[in-house]
């Protein structure tokens, strides 16, 4: 409130609101779709910047604390909850170009297509990097149908005696594992951007309720997106350009999550490596 109040006398807000109206916005489920049509939104105009990308998710901690009776040691635990945001990011500048905010319990590896799904349209993605949660068939496909080339490294007990586009990745990883762990260190930029969003936001949530948990961590991260815009105008040239065509983020439609997985492509690519 005390930003509220400056904001108001710098002349950049007529009315200070009050705090029990930002509440209330925040338990808005409405708003929630809102916050995700805004980061996408806001990651667009660095769409001829941005073709290779990192997935990962990461914790925000809650206000609200897990009890329960352990057997082992007869006593009660507790442990402070957290909502895990999971988002795609391009390596270059950091920006988050699509998120999801899910319980802690939710899987990285059921998110990743639902990330891609948003991405793909808004950019060319022609490299996708991501740890080994989301290794398995499915998100090689997803990746590999939306016409890039999957970095996923492939857990120690990982077998390919089906032929396909699991079979040939497995291949690639085996035979040029140098090569592929130089292209897949870009993902360390993922780790660099929930720390750019935590060190400038805070690692936690105020919020009690689910809801506003979740539009909270976005609200960070669509701060997040402008600050690396603000960079990218000044450092890379890049112009402020928002929803084009009559497009907003009242009119814009988006997928509901969890989506399925998308249709697997025909022959499988390298970089470096002829289309069959």
């Amino acid at each position: 409130m005390t930003d509220m109040r400056e904001y108001q006398e710098r002349g950049f807000v007529s009315r200070a609101p009050s705090y029990n109206s930002i509440s209330d916005y925040m338990e808005s489920p409405v708003l929630t779709p809102l916050l995700q049509s805004m980061i996408e939104e806001s990651a667009r105009p660095l769409k001829f910047i941005e073709t290779e990308f990192a997935v990962d998710s990461s914790g925000f901690s809650v206000s609200v604390y897990k009890r329960w009776y352990d057997h082992k040691y007869g006593k009660m635990q507790a442990a402070s909850d957290y909502v895990k945001a999971h988002v795609m990011v391009g390596v270059t500048t950091n920006v988050v170009t699509s998120v999801e905010v899910t319980p802690s319990s939710t899987s990285d590896y059921n998110v990743l297509p639902y990330l891609l799904k948003a991405t793909a349209p808004s950019f060319n993605v022609t490299k996708l990097s991501a740890d080994k949660a989301y290794s398995g068939r499915s998100n090689v496909q997803a990746i590999h149908a939306a016409g890039a080339t999957p970095l996923i490294p492939f857990r120690s007990n990982a077998k390919a005696s089906t032929p396909g586009l699991w079979q040939e990745a497995f291949a690639f990883f085996q035979d040029h594992t140098d090569e592929f762990y130089k292209q897949y260190h870009k993902r360390s930029n993922v780790e660099a951007t929930f720390s750019m969003i935590k060190a400038k936001f805070g690692g936690y949530v105020r919020s009690k309720t689910t809801t506003a948990q979740k539009n909270e961590v976005l609200c960070k991260i669509l701060a997040h997106n402008l600050c690396c815009l603000v960079s990218a105008f000044y450092e890379l040239g890049v112009g402020p350009e928002f929803w084009r065509e009559g497009r907003s983020a009242l009119t814009e439609e988006r997928p509901a999550f969890p989506l399925p997985s998308l249709p697997p492509r025909a022959r499988w690519s390298w970089p470096g490596k002829a289309a069959g």
